[in-house]
């Protein structure tokens, strides 16, 4: 599995992107790690994404065990381990709050989590599960298509590493580097996840994101947060406001 790491202490932050998207999103969050957080952090990229390697099965659990088995060897004993999840890995940082996958988080952050879920749209997730990777002719072609799936359209720059980081070139021309088998995910046991949580466990989300409405949130999470006037990416349009959050709970 893909990861980037960096800072100073026995804490560790955690932090998992999205669907389609890479641990590159943290970037700007990374960028001001060093005045906000005291400790280390580190950055995965999920199975099936950027540039970590693709596995046979994406259900929740078995996600969940690769980011686990990855992160293991970076957990200092007398440290706290804190988990930083968007989206899709909000979810994971929700399972792995159960400690039932080896690691034991003092505090888990889920942002953006997708909550209700039609049927229609999960048949549509199935059906982009059995798809094949659709080809691009060229590289600017498919960083356009990969910002537009990560959520990332007019907040990141099409040129920048974030862009990079979420296409690669074969013999048949540029594609997503997301294996498209990840959206067979499924669609995420919220209630469920919450009642195992061994660890506090916060919720928020951009006031404007259109993923997820702040009373569905808080139908699982009295205090669920409203992080500003910001999208679905709310880490990448203003981390500031994400730290404050983490901080708030310190």
């Amino acid at each position: 599995m893909h990861v980037e790491q960096g800072g100073k202490g026995s804490d560790l932050l955690l932090m998992l992107h999205g669907m389609g998207a890479t641990g590159a999103v943290w970037t700007p969050l990374c960028a001001q790690s060093a005045e906000r957080w005291d400790g280390r952090w580190l950055a995965v990229d999920l199975p099936g994404h950027g540039q970590s390697d693709r596995q046979d099965s994406y259900a929740i659990g078995q996600v969940a065990t690769s980011v686990a088995r990855a992160t293991l060897p970076h957990i200092e004993p007398a440290g706290r381990l804190v988990v930083l999840g968007h989206s899709l890995g909000g979810v994971i940082a929700l399972a792995l709050a159960s400690g039932w996958f080896g690691l034991n988080p003092s505090r888990v952050f889920g942002a953006g989590i997708k909550v209700a879920w039609s049927d229609d749209e999960v048949r549509r997730m199935e059906t982009l599960a059995t798809q094949p990777s659709k080809r691009f002719v060229t590289k600017e072609a498919a960083r356009d298509r990969y910002l537009k799936v990560a959520g990332l359209a007019d907040i990141a720059d099409p040129s920048s590493p974030v862009a990079a980081r979420g296409t690669e070139r074969d013999a048949d021309g540029w594609r997503l580097a997301m294996d498209p088998r990840a959206h067979g995910v499924g669609k995420p046991p919220m209630q469920e996840l919450m009642a195992l949580a061994r660890c506090p466990v916060h919720l928020g989300r951009g006031g404007d994101d259109a993923m997820v409405t702040l009373a569905q949130l808080r139908a699982l999470d009295p205090q669920a947060r409203d992080l500003g006037p910001h999208g679905h990416s709310v880490m990448v349009e203003a981390p500031s406001q994400v730290w404050d959050w983490i901080a708030s709970f310190r």
